[in-house]
């Protein structure tokens, strides 16, 4: 018997099968072949049809049944994962009225800003344990604004991984991470944040019916088992956004435990059971997918844009060497790469330097002495003590770091990053093969609450190493003093 999970990224549409019993994974594939398209009519703006989501999830379901050779009678359930914080709108009808304003769009940011400073610092903190900021109440507000036909029209707002669940089962619904990956959930009062749908003119009755992570959420009608090839009736038993997501793909269900994402852009994901923030506009508190009134289990989340994007453009300027060959390179580099500094934030504006944009700069750079490979080590160095910098302030921010987890992917790839980050803060690295569509396949079994179990399934098919914190500090140290203070005098100036 299998499981079946999804993926839903702004560049592609993710599909994995696991075995049931053992959670071994049995195939994974993804569509489009080549990156989904994504429209930007204004400089600030992303958007995305929904409804090419949902065409990839029929086209990638169909294909992996197919080529992992199985019997779809034997698929019992589906779990799905999706990018965070965007927003779909559906009129009475359930077909989406405009293009999903996704993840990567900045048009609310001063929407969000306004209402923190009107409602009160405090206030938000205490209840949503964030700003509005560029969330999805935010960009719901800003189609109220500027959009009123359309919004006259809205039936539900919905998350992406909402409009996927409710083109498989005819079912609208979100969940509690949901909304407050929306800063929609009052964590204080333990229900929807009326008072802030109120404050932006919303009708409350716009937000669907709420049902939990882990059970049954609307089954597979006839018409979608005819676009994706799923047996009629199966349910989908697991939601959840997709850094929660990734967290759990790696077992991270605990305080103290920490996810890192080294792709594009990096993502720290600490896992604790403080309701406390300190840093609400730099670092974002959503609830984790075991989290309960009771038992809060909260994920702190810090993003830093500009990651892995550095290496690629280093990379496409370069020559287009493969990765491997850059690696061998920089290696050849000792560490401090020579003077040079690389601050790798060219990717738009940092939310832990509180939204400036302070670009891409390479400093130090001595025409006579370096090379290539001094570039590719100081871009790594400057990308892994962003890491660093970045956890220093999630433990500013009451996180505490017990255990480290990554994927098998993208910078972890790099020892040099990955030595550098495991170095300096003095942890352990493990390292994983997994992915968000395998997590999200075996989540489906989670309606036992067996989370020990689920951990079993992760460390005894997918732990591939451990990175150790190196004897010599002193070089990582007296180089990261030397990014660090670099990067604060441009702060601060």
């Amino acid at each position: 018997m299998y499981y079946i999970g999804y993926d839903i990224g702004s560049s592609s549409v993710k599909a994995a099968l696991v075995e049931s019993a053992t959670g071994k994974s049995i195939g994974s594939l993804h569509e489009p072949p080549n990156e989904m398209e994504m429209q930007s009519l204004h400089p600030g703006w992303a958007e995305q049809d929904p409804n090419t989501w949902w065409n990839y999830i029929c086209s990638a379901t169909k294909r992996l049944i197919s080529e992992a050779n199985i019997d779809p009678s034997k698929i019992e359930g589906i779990g799905i994962s999706y990018q965070m914080h965007g927003l779909v709108i559906v009129d009475e009808n359930g077909e989406p009225l405009r293009n999903s304003i996704i993840w990567c769009d900045s048009r609310a940011v001063e929407i969000g800003n306004k209402a923190f400073d009107d409602l009160g610092n405090d206030k938000c903190v205490e209840h949503l344990l964030n700003s509005p900021g560029n969330f999805t109440a935010s960009k719901l507000k800003w189609i109220r604004d500027n959009e009123p036909d359309i919004f006259n029209k809205v039936h539900k707002y919905m998350l992406p991984g909402d409009y996927i669940a409710y083109k498989l089962t005819g079912t609208i619904a979100t969940t509690k991470n949901g909304l407050s990956e929306g800063i929609l959930w009052d964590y204080k009062e333990n229900k929807v944040a009326d008072w802030l749908l109120d404050y932006y003119g919303i009708d409350p009755s716009l937000t669907p019916n709420i049902v939990e992570n882990f059970q049954a959420q609307g089954t597979v009608t006839t018409e979608a088992s005819d676009l994706t090839g799923l047996p009629v009736g199966i349910p989908i038993t697991y939601r959840a956004g997709d850094q929660p997501n990734n967290a759990l793909s790696l077992n991270i269900f605990k305080h103290g435990e920490v996810a890192a994402t080294g792709g594009t852009s990096g993502v720290l994901y600490a896992v604790t059971n403080s309701t406390n923030s300190k840093e609400s506009i730099r670092v974002n508190n959503f609830a984790h997918v075991n989290y309960s009134n009771n038992q809060p289990c909260i994920g702190k989340l810090l993003n830093i844009n500009g990651a892995g994007i550095q290496y690629r453009w280093l990379k496409n300027l370069c020559g287009n060497e493969p990765y491997e060959t850059m690696n061998i390179q920089a290696s050849k580099v000792d560490v401090g790469s020579n003077g040079i500094v690389v601050l790798p934030f060219g990717n738009g504006a940092e939310r832990m330097f509180n939204n400036r944009i302070i670009g891409n700069q390479i400093l130090n750079l001595n025409f006579n002495i370096h090379g290539k490979g001094h570039l590719y080590r100081a871009a790594l160095e400057g990308i892994a003590f962003s890491f660093v910098y970045g956890m220093e302030l999630l433990k500013n921010d009451n996180a505490t770091i017990n255990v480290i987890r990554a994927g098998n992917d993208n910078l972890f790839r790099s020892e040099i990053f990955a030595n550098t980050v495991a170095t300096l803060i003095g942890h352990e690295i493990e390292i994983y093969n997994t992915t968000g569509a395998v997590g999200a396949a075996r989540a489906v079994g989670l309606v036992d609450g067996d989370f020990e179990k689920f951990g079993k399934h992760i460390s005894e098919n997918d732990h591939v190493m451990t990175y150790q914190p190196l004897g010599n500090k002193a070089p990582y140290e007296e180089a990261y003093k030397h990014w660090k203070n670099t990067l604060e005098n441009i702060l601060n100036n």
